[in-house]
């Protein structure tokens, strides 16, 4: 039977990671990638070599991203299938190209560009809304979004209804470490618990709305309180590892107030 080391995991041992961080027994993966339960069985245990196509053809029924399947295909004696480019790559000219327009578009509300541990990788000219106020450290590549919006010292201080949204971040967090199984973002789970004023209540609602908002204190006296909902776009295709981690948060205004505070 093949055996796992802690720095080199066989591919059976992955595979029954990912099968059992999905809920998913051997039968019903067996059943949805229609292939025998055995032979899922010997997979895992080693008894049994996976084929490229097998490899990718079960990541796929577990929706393993795309940097976990490079691991899966590497555990079983493959070359990795999915490239990570950095942004500024020119293969990636024409995602580039449309991240900015999305971002430029959207002005002159906030929109931000994240990883997939929620750094910023970019912003549009708007998002000094947010960042207007915050002690220089939060500042300092990489920004991590979630960080400096539930901190004590950052954009948490300004967020009146932190309870319900604070409420609604940990609860985002935890689904992506729960998909991911991604030993960073669980570490950032851990630290955004032990903030003051951070709360985990599934149970908690939106008080009346139909869009749960965040509700921002003003920088300046005498401004008005600001309220935002959001909207989260990710590349529908991707084949690149930069492309499948990005996500795009735009935020727009909640109410008429709002909307006033940024007519032209």
């Amino acid at each position: 039977m093949a055996t796992a080391t802690l720095d080199r995991p066989t591919f059976g041992w992955l595979l029954r990671a990912w099968r059992v961080q999905r809920r998913v027994s051997q039968l019903v993966l067996a059943s949805q990638a229609e292939v025998s339960p055995r032979h899922v069985s010997f997979l895992e245990t080693g008894r049994a070599r996976p084929s490229r196509e097998m490899v990718l053809h079960l990541a796929e029924h577990l929706e393993v991203p795309l940097r976990e399947r490079n691991a899966l295909l590497t555990a079983a004696g493959f070359a990795p299938a999915f490239d990570e480019r950095p942004l500024e790559d020119p293969e990636l000219a024409p995602a580039r190209e449309a991240v900015e327009l999305i971002l430029s578009s959207h002005e002159p509300y906030p929109a931000i560009v994240v990883d997939r541990h929620w750094n910023l990788i970019a912003g549009n000219s708007a998002i000094t809304m947010f960042t207007d106020g915050l002690p220089g450290w939060f500042l300092d590549p990489p920004v991590n979004v979630i960080r400096a919006s539930t901190h004590p010292d950052g954009l948490a201080k300004r967020i009146l209804n932190l309870d319900e949204y604070g409420a609604h971040l940990i609860g985002r967090l935890r689904r992506q470490v729960e998909i991911t199984a991604d030993p960073a973002l669980a570490s950032l789970l851990a630290e955004v618990r032990s903030y003051p004023g951070i709360v985990e209540v599934p149970g908690i609602e939106p008080r009346g709305a139909a869009l749960l908002c965040m509700r921002l204190r003003p920088v300046a006296d005498g401004d008005p309180v600001l309220s935002f909902f959001s909207t989260i776009a990710t590349f529908g295709t991707p084949a690149d590892i930069t492309l499948d981690e990005l996500a795009i948060e735009a935020f727009f205004p909640a109410d008429d107030t709002t909307r006033a505070a940024f007519a032209p």
